[in-house]
């Protein structure tokens, strides 16, 4: 089956050319069947893929389609690479993905007919774009991917063009992830100049020649990590994912759980070589990445927009992820990566269900008293919150419980900071939980009279995702359980190469019992705290103040990056269009068209039809012709 990988990215492009070609022939049935059959065909042949890898004795294999760049010695084929890394991925883009096309079968259905068949072909491209970003077998096939969904994230961010407010969610995402694109970019340009190669194992076995704390890889892996903070929403570089709410619920669970802002993960797990032979560079990963998960939780503690909130919480994850990187933990961030696109699509589909039965209202004060109108709705998305929130006996319990336990082994202060985030994402999360579907209903009676459930198109999703959000987590049991962790065991080929470079960790198990008791204690405080205040919630209408505000506002961190970067920028390009565009280039370019005007005007008067004035000119000129003759 391993030859028949191009079949994976293939299918969701023909989706893309078919719906996207036959918009204006097409029925939303044709569509959804043909953008939802491509995905399901592609998880299929990616299964088995999957059964094929994960066989003993498995060797990653490189499949080569047709040169690709050759320019002396630089060689670059099209080719994907197959391994256990690249072969996981496939089933989370893919089965979460064809979750996520089923359910906007129905999610979508209010939308014209070529309106429709757009958004599937947007959609299709978008996974098609993600497969070749996680099966290039070169840092250059990664760049096109990567490249591909940014490309269709400003379309599916922007999909109701007529809006504003939504082509500016869909720029501000397309500019940001362009300044971190131009850090991989130069990362590549760089590796290509220092070992003549984008090969994932050339570039390794070459960096790995220099040694430990080389400036060279330091440089590289630096401008990589560059890239993956405007992909993956890492600080300064995050506040183009909250709003890229401004698209359909499906395309925020789609970018904000499989997909898109876990490219970063991917690429940075795939050069686990690289960061591991500069300690200090992923000091910096593992710092930003808990800057962020602290700052985007603190946010999300303030925030009355459903959707929002889920945004911060997923900027928030995301910070995680690259925290267990920066300490070395690569296995416990991809497990966190597939937990949490397990959670996270469930949570967001969830609150697109709440949002269709409240007739696109997205302010959770207007809502209340959810869950007698919306069962099933309202027990799957309390599973993706207890999920989230790390409750044993779900999937996030265990990928989160790992993070902690590499943090704990590695830096005691980053720890006490995790597990702080940790409370944070209980308590927000059941803010949420509470608020929403708890209380008395807050809405119009118009509102209440048409509360339903969602049909099963969009509920069979959600409980696939709640299976998952429980189960997914087995697969990575602590070692103090005694249980084999699966997963470890799996990615161990991918990671081997990095393993004689990296800090060796172990805890004892009594240390491991304690770190997961105290974490699982004071995360169910923080949850009671949260039932405490926001169970019976009553919106009292009153402004919040001091640091609440500050937190609404979302540490205004937008308007400082207007005033001290957006507004000089705008002031700057108006001086220069004004001084130097209109004052220079345009008056030297309008005064040589006035100068030919004005010479061609006063040359004319030469020809004045006379023949008497012709021979007196001929005659003079052949006097001057003469005179010049003697003089020379």
């Amino acid at each position: 089956m391993i030859n028949l990988v191009w079949l994976v990215p293939f299918l969701p492009l023909l989706g893309f050319l078919i719906n996207g070609l036959g918009r204006r022939y097409l029925s939303k049935s044709q569509v959804s069947i043909t953008g939802s059959g491509v995905i399901l065909a592609a998880f299929a042949v990616s299964v088995l893929i999957f059964l094929d890898v994960r066989q003993p004795g498995f060797q990653a294999q490189e499949v080569p389609l047709f040169d690709f760049i050759s320019a002396g010695t630089l060689q670059i084929p099209f080719a994907f690479r197959v391994d256990q890394l690249s072969a996981l991925f496939l089933l989370i883009i893919t089965g979460v993905g064809s979750l996520i096309h089923i359910y906007s079968a129905t999610y979508m259905h209010d939308e014209s007919k070529e309106g429709f068949a757009r958004y599937f072909a947007y959609l299709n491209l978008f996974v098609f774009s993600m497969l070749i970003l996680v099966l290039g077998a070169n840092y250059v096939m990664m760049f096109i991917g990567w490249e591909g969904v940014g490309l269709c994230s400003y379309l599916l961010i922007g999909f109701w063009f007529k809006n504003t407010a939504f082509n500016n969610a869909a720029k501000k995402a397309f500019i940001m992830n362009r300044i971190g694109d131009l850090g991989f970019l130069l990362g590549i340009f760089f590796m290509i100049m220092q070992f003549g190669s984008v090969s994932f194992p050339e570039v390794f076995e070459k960096a790995a020649a220099l040694g430990l704390n080389n400036g060279t890889v330091a440089a590289i892996a630096l401008l990589l990590f560059v890239g993956a903070m405007g992909k993956s929403a890492q600080i300064p570089l995050y506040t183009w994912l909250p709003d890229a709410m401004a698209g359909p619920t499906p395309v925020s669970a789609l970018i904000h759980a499989a997909t898109m802002v876990t490219a970063g993960i991917y690429m940075v797990a795939r050069s686990n070589v690289l960061y591991t032979l500069v300690p200090h560079i992923q000091s910096v990963v593992a710092i930003i990445g808990l800057a962020t998960a602290l700052l985007a939780a603190s946010i999300a503690l303030k925030q009355n927009d459903i959707k929002k909130v889920l945004a911060y919480s997923t900027v928030s994850q995301l910070g995680y992820m690259f925290l267990a990187l920066g300490v070395g933990a690569y296995t416990a961030a991809v497990f966190h990566v597939m937990t949490h696109a397990f959670f996270k699509a469930l949570l967001f589909l969830g609150s697109g269900s709440v949002i269709h039965a409240m007739g696109g209202e997205q302010d959770i004060r207007k809502m209340g008293g959810l869950k007698k109108y919306l069962p099933t709705t309202h027990w799957t998305f309390l599973v993706g919150c207890l999920a989230i929130s790390g409750i044993p006996g779900l999937s996030g319990f265990f990928s989160k419980d790992e993070i902690l336990a590499h943090t704990f082994a590695h830096s005691k202060v980053l720890y006490v900071l995790g597990l702080l985030g940790a409370l944070m994402t209980a308590f927000y999360m059941f803010r949420l939980y509470y608020i929403t579907f708890c209380g008395k209903f807050r809405g119009t009676h118009e509102q209440e009279h048409h509360l339903h459930e969602s049909s099963a198109a969009m509920t069979l999703p959600l409980v696939i995702l709640a299976i998952l959000s429980i189960v997914g987590g087995y697969i990575g049991l602590p070692e103090v359980l005694g249980a084999p962790h699966w997963l470890a065991a799996y990615l161990s080929p991918v990671f081997a190469p990095s393993a004689p470079f990296a800090e060796a960790h172990h805890l004892q198990h009594s240390t491991e019992w304690m770190l997961m008791g105290l974490s699982t204690v004071l995360v169910i405080v923080f949850i009671l705290l949260a039932r405490r205040q926001y169970v019976r919630y009553e919106d009292s209408g009153r402004e919040n103040t001091g640091l609440a505000k500050v937190l609404e506002n979302k540490w205004y961190v937008d308007e400082l990056y207007d005033a001290v970067i957006v507004k000089p920028l705008g002031m700057l390009s108006r001086f220069f269009q004004d001084a130097l565009e209109k004052g220079g280039i345009d008056r030297l370019v309008n005064g040589i068209g006035r100068g030919v005007q004005w010479g061609s005007q006063q040359a004319r008067r030469v020809q004045s039809g006379q023949v008497g004035f012709y021979i007196f000119a001929m005659v003079i000129g052949i006097i001057v012709l003469f005179v010049i003759g003697l003089l020379l």
